[in-house]
């Protein structure tokens, strides 16, 4: 597997890789067991963000994962979700600090295609984020929808990604978890 920063030519495959684990593409039972994501990414969107540097793609011959790696100020029209987290910044903790005080990059969404899940490659995206963050920001944050009990086990139980805090959008519950940034081939 080869993890990698996504091309523009990458563009459909992510947006069908998307659409497939998309929330409202999903029944109440398969977001239950497999986690979902959420904000809407069509082929333009994901062109664009290829376009500026910030999706990762683990490439397997064809794009079997990918994952956003973004400042929250590089967003032109950030969805709800994460409207919400740039306003909680100042009650959400890293460290001891305000989020409103730290360097951090907004990781997500992630996906894995269906036929690599449990394969690595969900760790793989997480390595290569923490990575290469580390250039530009001391955390990484991710916002999981409290009904996205899949995504916590692997963000939080697997990958040690800690909680922040909580805030309401709409009606929602989003926990916003981060990671420290390391050096390559750090621990």
């Amino acid at each position: 597997m080869m993890y990698r920063w996504a091309t523009e030519a990458d563009a459909p495959a992510m947006a069908a890789l998307f659409a497939a684990n998309d929330r409202d593409a999903l029944t109440e039972r398969q977001r239950d067991e497999q986690g979902f994501v959420q904000g809407g990414f069509d082929a333009a969107t994901l062109r664009a963000m290829a376009a500026a540097g910030t999706l990762l793609v683990a490439d397997d011959g064809q794009v079997a994962g990918l994952l956003a790696l973004s400042g929250p100020d590089e967003l032109p029209a950030p969805p709800p979700p994460v409207v919400g987290l740039l306003a909680a910044q100042d009650t959400l903790r890293w460290e001891g600090r305000p989020l409103s005080d730290v360097r951090w990059l907004l990781y997500g969404p992630v996906v894995v295609d269906a036929a690599y899940r449990g394969r690595g490659v969900a760790r793989g995206l997480f390595t290569m984020a923490v990575e290469t963050a580390a250039a530009r920001a001391d955390a990484v944050v991710a916002f999981i929808e409290s009904t996205n009990r899949p995504s916590w086990r692997v963000h939080v139980d697997g990958f040690g990604m800690r909680p922040l805090g909580e805030y309401v959008v709409d009606g929602r519950t989003y926990s916003a978890v981060a990671a420290a940034v390391r050096a390559p081939g750090g621990a």
